[in-house]
């Protein structure tokens, strides 16, 4: 029983760990699409830098954002769930 509990934690480690890269990985993709335009030289010119912090930031808040809407949506869903099941237990 215990090894089961210890393999289902770490299969969501990994599910939460994939998840994270996947979303890193879009992040970097899409502000280095938008931002990155120079590539005569080996630095990072400032406007660049500025874009990307820029792009990373809208692009947290926005997940940020979205997440909070699915948690309000689920706790919607869920008490819905609920009346809907009092209202059947009381007919």
């Amino acid at each position: 029983m215990a090894m089961q509990v210890s393999a289902d934690v770490d299969a969501e480690q990994v599910k939460s760990f994939r998840d994270f890269l996947t979303s890193y990985n879009k992040l970097s993709e899409i502000c280095f699409v938008d931002c990155i335009t120079d590539f005569t030289t080996r630095d990072v010119k400032a406007k660049e830098e500025k874009c990307a912090l820029n792009c990373m930031e809208k692009y947290l808040k926005m997940n940020q954002r979205l997440s909070q809407r699915f948690q309000e949506f689920q706790m919607i869903a869920n008490e819905n769930v609920l009346a809907a099941e009092k209202k059947l237990a009381r007919n």
